[in-house]
C-alpha cells in the first residue's frame, strides 16, 4: 500500500493530483479535515488585495428561470447554486485549489474498509434564526434527498447511504451500502445544503441557513438579494454588505451591463467580443481551464436515436477542432464522447474520435438510412454560443448526408420544458470530484439527470463495483471501461471541454479561482471583495 508520505511527495512533483491524493488517502482510512495541508499548483487570477468589508456587489449571471425556488434539490443552473453557497453552508467544501476541507464538518474518517463514514460536526454555529446547528439538522438535510419517491437531482449520489445515525448532538455517522472511499466528496455537492431539521423533514422555504448572507429576497427569473450574516462562524469570508444576483440571459445587455458599472462582475463572457472586453481599462477578465463538458444529448429510448449507429453517426459528424476554434474562440479543447476529462483521477486517454463524414455515412447505411433528418433544440441557455454551435454542427453533418433542424428555443423555462424533454437537445455540465459522482448523477438508469435516458446493464454493474472497490488499479479499469462504453454506445455527442470565462470592474479583488464551477465554484459571493 503507498504511504501517506509517499503519497505526498507524488503529489508535490506532480505525480499524482490533489484529487488522486486525497481518494488514495481515503482508502487507506487516513483522511481528515486535517489532511489539506499539501500545497498544490494554483488556478485562475490573484488580484494581490487585502480583503476588505462592505459594499453592495452586484453579481450578473446568464441563467434565472421563473421556475426556481429555495429547494436545494431543486437547484439547476449557476444562479441558484450562487445564491445557495451565498445562505447555506455544506460538511465540506472545495477549495480554490479542488482540497476536501471541514466547512460543518470538523473531521471525518472511515472504517477500514470505506463503508462507514463518522462525521464530527463543527460547534457554536448557529441559522440566521438563532437555532443551533445540531446532528439533526444534518441527518434531516440528507434525507431530505433520500427515499424511493425523492425527485432530487442529488438521488443518485445519496442512494449508496444505507442509513444515517447520530452519536450525541455533533455526531453523524453514515452507513453505506457498499464500501466507497468517494464518499466525503459528494457532501460538497451544492445540492447538500444543511437545512434547519422541521417537524420530521427539513425547513428549505425560508431560505434560513447557517451561511455567510441572509436571504432577504427571491424574485425568480429575476433576482435574488442578501445580507451580511452579522454571526457567521467564518471570519475571513463573506466580505460584502450585500449581494444583488441579477438574472441577465441576454449576453449583450450582461456585457453592457458590466462596461456601464451597473453590475460588478459577470459570468460567461461572449468569447466573440472578449478582445474588446480585455482592452476596457476598467475591467478584468478572468479565464480558468476546467473540465466543464458542452455535449449533445439524445434520449436513447426515442427513434432515431434508440439505433447505437445513429448515435456513432452523428458522433462522426462533428468536426471538434472547428467547433473550439469557431465558437469557443480557443478557450476549450476538444472533448471525445464521454464526460471525464484530464483532471479526474481514473481518465482513460481513449483513442480521439475525430470528425469523418465517411463513418458517418457507413454508420447511417448500418442503420438502414441513407440519409437523415432530425430536430435539435438548443438555446442561449445552455452556453453563450451554443446556438452558434448547433449551427456549425449542422453546417458538418450536412457532409454526411444528415440534415439537423436546429429548433432556437426561449431561453427561460428552457431547463423544465427542454431539456430531458425533447428527444435532442443541448446541454453542459460542470466537473465532479470524482468520476462515481458524476457517473451516478448522470449515467446510471435511475439517476434524476440521466439525459440521454441511457439503460446499459454492464455500466451500472461496474458502477456499484468500482464504488466499492479498495484497490487502487481494479478501479482505474472498472472506471476506464465506463468511459469507453458510454464513448462507444452512449447517447452523448460530447465535443468539447470549456474554460470558465468571466470578467468584473477592476475595483472587485479575489483570491485564486476555482475550476470545478463557474464563478470560483459558485462561491463568489462568499470568497470575492471590494479593493480598499
Amino acid at each position: 500500500m503507498t504511504s501517506n508520505s509517499d503519497l505526498d511527495r507524488q503529489a508535490r512533483v506532480g505525480l499524482v493530483s490533489r484529487r488522486s491524493f486525497l481518494k488514495t488517502a481515503a482508502a487507506a482510512g487516513i483522511v481528515t479535515a486535517g489532511a489539506g495541508a499539501l500545497a498544490m499548483p494554483a488556478f485562475g487570477a490573484d488580484t494581490g488585495s487585502t480583503p476588505q468589508r462592505g459594499g453592495h456587489f452586484r453579481l450578473g449571471l446568464s441563467r434565472g428561470s421563473t421556475t426556481d425556488g429555495l429547494d436545494p434539490a431543486k437547484y439547476a443552473d449557476v444562479f441558484m447554486q450562487s445564491v445557495g453557497f451565498a445562505i447555506h453552508n455544506y460538511l465540506i467544501e472545495l477549495t480554490e485549489d479542488g482540497e476536501l476541507v471541514g466547512e460543518l464538518a470538523e473531521s471525518w474518517e472511515p472504517a477500514p474498509d470505506a463503508s462507514r463514514w463518522v462525521f464530527r460536526i463543527r460547534k457554536g454555529v448557529t441559522f440566521h434564526d438563532g437555532k443551533p446547528l445540531t446532528a439533526a439538522d444534518v441527518v434531516a438535510s440528507f434525507n431530505h434527498h433520500r427515499g424511493e419517491h425523492s425527485q432530487s437531482a442529488a438521488k443518485g449520489i445519496v442512494d449508496p447511504i444505507e442509513s444515517i445515525e447520530t452519536d450525541g448532538t455533533h455526531t453523524v455517522i453514515f452507513n453505506l451500502t457498499a464500501p466507497n472511499a468517494d464518499f466525503p466528496a459528494i457532501t460538497s455537492d451544492y445540492h447538500m445544503a444543511i437545512l434547519p431539521e422541521k417537524d420530521g423533514g427539513v425547513d428549505f422555504e425560508s431560505g434560513n441557513g447557517c451561511g455567510g448572507y441572509i436571504l432577504k429576497r427571491l424574485k425568480p427569473g429575476v433576482e435574488a438579494v442578501v445580507t451580511r450574516n452579522p454571526s457567521y462562524w467564518k471570519s475571513d469570508r463573506a466580505w460584502f454588505d450585500k449581494v444583488t444576483f441579477l438574472a441577465v440571459t441576454d449576453t449583450a445587455a450582461r456585457t453592457n451591463a458590466l462596461r456601464t458599472g451597473q453590475i460588478d462582475a459577470m459570468d460567461r463572457v461572449d468569447l466573440k467580443t472578449v478582445n474588446l472586453l480585455k482592452m476596457d481599462p476598467n475591467l478584468t477578465v478572468n479565464s480558468v481551464d476546467s473540465d466543464q463538458i458542452y455535449y449533445f444529448p439524445m434520449d436513447t429510448q426515442a427513434k432515431p436515436f434508440n439505433d447505437n449507429n445513429v448515435r456513432l453517426a452523428l458522433k462522426y459528424a462533428i468536426d471538434r477542432e472547428d467547433l473550439v476554434t469557431r465558437v469557443l474562440k480557443g478557450y476549450g479543447r476538444i472533448g471525445n464522447d464521454h464526460p471525464i476529462g484530464g483532471s479526474y483521477r481514473y481518465f482513460a486517454d481513449l483513442p480521439q474520435r475525430h470528425y469523418d463524414p465517411d463513418k458517418a455515412r457507413h454508420y447511417l447505411k448500418k442503420a438502414g438510412y441513407d440519409s437523415l433528418a432530425v430536430d435539435l433544440s438548443t438555446s442561449s441557455a445552455v452556453f453563450t454560443g451554443a446556438v452558434d454551435a448547433a449551427v456549425l454542427f449542422k453546417e458538418h453533418a450536412a457532409k454526411a448526408g444528415i440534415n439537423i433542424n436546429v429548433r432556437r428555443e426561449p431561453a427561460d423555462g428552457y431547463w423544465d420544458n427542454v431539456w430531458m424533454k425533447r428527444p435532442w437537445s443541448m446541454s453542459y455540465s460542470s466537473p465532479r470530484v470524482t468520476e462515481d459522482w458524476f457517473f451516478s448523477q448522470y449515467y446510471s438508469a435511475d439517476a434524476a439527470w440521466n439525459d440521454t435516458n441511457w439503460q446499459n446493464d454492464r455500466f451500472n454493474k461496474l458502477l456499484v463495483q468500482a464504488r466499492a472497490e479498495l484497490d487502487q488499479d481494479k478501479r482505474a479499469q472498472m472506471y476506464a471501461e465506463m468511459q469507453r462504453l458510454i464513448h462507444d454506445q452512449g447517447g452523448s455527442v460530447a465535443p468539447a471541454f470549456s474554460a470558465y470565462v468571466s470578467a468584473a470592474r477592476n475595483n472587485v479583488g479575489h483570491g485564486k479561482i476555482a475550476v470545478n464551477r463557474d464563478m470560483d465554484g459558485n462561491r463568489i459571493a462568499e470568497r470575492w471583495w471590494f479593493k480598499g
